[in-house]
């Protein structure tokens, strides 16, 4: 059997790859352990950033519809189950301690949507759609679709795409918010390669913070939030990356 997920590692990064193209990079089972693996080196120092790509021109359709038809007469845990296989992409993506960025061609559909929802950063090609497709199928958003649209979004506007599973434009998205990047069909995974690039140069210990302090933030008590900052920062301030950061800014400056 042709494997579905490919791990292509770069200098300071890497790029995890589906390569199911000829379901429109359908989500599989494959995919999905390929990507818990891949995260899973996230503590490598030599790994800065991951990027989500695919093969071919669409970066995700969501669930495979005929595995979803084989599942739908298993008994309601063992459902369950599966439906905690994407889940558990999901919380890993989150996570990770390193900026998980999704680069996105052709669009992506159902759990390929919450995959995308899921990462730091979405770049995306202009002519990219988008679309919560579930309950065109009389199924559910999952992936934590749902609770990153209705945390992200206006009520209406999170409803229209949810309930309504139509199609919406990667201009629309970018104007919501969403979207980090949009670019030039073709050009989305060389944008997210320069956005990696970044973090391969950038502060280590401080990203992985920054994320760590925005991933808490939504559920955190504001009090709670200031002690969790004032305790990193004093950590950053004395870290010999700093020191050396601080000090080549205020020499740049005397110039």
């Amino acid at each position: 059997m042709t494997a579905l997920f490919r791990l292509d590692e770069r200098d300071g990064y890497t790029i995890l790859w589906n390569t199911n193209s000829v379901r429109r990079n359908a989500l599989s089972e494959d995919y999905y352990q390929g990507v818990l693996s891949g995260l899973a080196q996230a503590d490598k120092k030599e790994t800065a950033a991951f990027i989500l790509a695919s093969e071919g021109n669409y970066f995700c359709s969501g669930g495979d519809l005929n595995r979803l038809k084989e599942r739908r007469d298993l008994p309601i845990e063992k459902r369950r189950q599966k439906i905690n296989r994407l889940h558990d992409v999901i919380k890993a993506i989150r996570h990770c301690p390193k900026p998980v960025i999704a680069a996105v061609e052709g669009g992506a559909a159902g759990a390929g949507f919450s995959l995308v929802l899921a990462c730091d950063l979405l770049v995306a090609a202009h002519d990219a759609k988008f679309l919560l497709s579930h309950v065109r199928a009389g199924l559910i958003p999952d992936g934590g679709a749902t609770h990153m649209l209705g945390n992200s979004l206006p009520r209406a506007t999170a409803s229209q795409i949810a309930l309504l599973g139509r199609p919406i434009g990667a201009k629309k998205i970018y104007d919501f918010g969403l979207l980090s990047e949009l670019t030039e069909a073709g050009d989305a995974l060389g944008t997210a390669e320069n956005l990696a690039r970044e973090f391969v140069t950038g502060p280590q210990h401080a990203i992985t913070t920054i994320k760590s302090l925005l991933n808490s933030a939504r559920s955190t008590p504001f009090d709670v939030q200031l002690d969790q900052e004032c305790h990193a920062m004093a950590d950053a301030l004395g870290s010999e990356d700093a020191r050396q950061r601080i000090d080549a800014f205020l020499l740049k400056g005397r110039k």
